[in-house]
């Protein structure tokens, strides 16, 4: 489903993200595990640009984050819609990742 990358400066290594259907269940496992709502993906560019997406039965909520993770626009997108969105574009180059998620506790 995915496999790790590292980029100079991050403690923690980045999961590469597979497959489109791999981001809803990567939206799912991190609402589990940690309790709050979305996960956060990265486009591995120049700009490293970082969104949180949030899985809904209707469609998505797409954030996208400033380099402090504050929310500088929002995009309410249907799934056929979130087909083409930079997210999935970057997930067919191979620069799709997502960080790990810890347990609560």
């Amino acid at each position: 489903m995915y496999t790790t990358t590292h980029r100079a400066g991050r403690a923690a290594p980045l999961l590469t993200v597979q497959a489109p259907e791999d981001i809803e269940f990567l939206v799912k496992e991190s609402e589990v595990l940690t309790g709050r709502a979305g996960r956060t993906f990265v486009i591995a560019s120049a700009d490293w640009l970082a969104y949180r997406v949030y899985w809904h039965p209707i469609g998505l909520k797409v954030e996208r984050l400033d380099a402090a993770g504050q929310v500088l626009s929002t995009r309410h997108l249907l799934p056929s819609e979130f087909l083409r969105h930079n997210l999935m574009e970057a997930l067919a180059v191979g620069q799709l990742f997502t960080p790990p998620v810890c347990r609560l506790g």
